[in-house]
């Protein structure tokens, strides 16, 4: 990958995803000085995308650990197939096998069970590691999380330890829903996704909607960067623009200020709970649009 933030940038751009300079200038810092990334921000700015776009830039793997609430080693690293090992075990009952030649046949590769901390380690060409969501696990798996981020090996009782074939790229993701400890921080180059300033949501959208003309872009970006300002429970995201963007493109809207109907109706793909559609009614709906150039 080009050192260059720039190069990175425009790079990304080609992939479908809208770096800015903070974002890229992290990027290229972890490459440089290979250790993870940790992503923080609210729901649907985009995290998740930066992982995938590295993938598809560096054509490699993308590995995916989905974090929740009482994950463990044996979803994260690894686990034995135990009902392959207790079928291996009857069919050799009554073959005289020795007890140790057994216990060394069934813990062996053949029963291993990669799950996607190790089989991140384990690629020969470097994968991106995508560690999505990692407020929702538990501190307790933060603690061998560190472990495998620092050493890139994992140890298997059975094995032994399993040294990394190639060393990923790990983006992690946090929604913020709880404080990270302070050696997950430690570990991590930190960047802060924020939602998208007007201008920059409008080239995402371009992008990513086919057709789609610039000046209309401008507008339903200006229109969702002052959507967001108003009180609401779930404020959209990025994905919810673009989904805007590709109804208010099908059902031939020009300009906003010329379909202000569509523009209510289409509010479904915005708003997304019954509160939200609540408060923004069509008088909320067209005061905005009165802000919109």
């Amino acid at each position: 990958m080009s050192k260059s933030k720039e190069h990175l940038a425009k790079a990304l751009a080609e992939t479908g995803y809208v770096a800015d300079e903070g974002l890229a200038t992290a990027l290229v810092l972890t490459d440089m000085l290979s250790r993870p990334l940790l992503l923080e921000g609210e729901a649907g700015v985009g995290k998740t995308e930066v992982a995938k776009a590295l993938a598809n830039l560096e054509e490699t793997d993308l590995i995916r650990l989905q974090c929740y609430e009482g994950l463990d080693r044996s979803d994260a690293i690894y686990e034995w197939n135990y009902q392959r090992q207790l079928l291996a075990i009857k069919a050799r009952e009554g073959s005289g096998a020795d007890a140790d030649a057994v216990e060394e046949a069934v813990f062996s590769e053949k029963y291993l069970l990669e799950r996607p901390l190790l089989a991140a380690i384990r690629q020969e060409k470097p994968p991106v590691l995508l560690i999505d969501e990692i407020d929702r696990a538990d501190e307790e798996f933060e603690a061998f999380l560190l472990e495998i981020l620092s050493d890139y090996q994992v140890s298997i009782p059975e094995l032994g330890t399993v040294p990394a074939t190639s060393i990923p790229r790990v983006v992690l993701t946090s929604n913020g829903t709880r404080e990270l400890s302070d050696a997950l921080r430690r570990r991590c180059l930190y960047h802060y996704v924020d939602y998208p300033a007007p201008d920059r949501e409008a080239r995402i959208l371009l992008s990513r909607v086919d057709g789609l003309d610039a000046a209309l872009a401008l507008q339903i970006a200006e229109l969702m960067g002052k959507l967001r300002k108003e009180d609401l429970n779930k404020v959209p995201g990025v994905a919810e623009t673009i989904d805007w963007a590709a109804a208010l493109l099908g059902l031939g809207v020009k300009k906003l200020h010329d379909s202000r109907d569509l523009v209510f109706d289409t509010l479904v793909c915005v708003l997304k709970t019954r509160e939200d559609q609540a408060k923004v009614t069509r008088e909320v709906t067209d005061r905005l649009l009165g802000k919109v150039a």
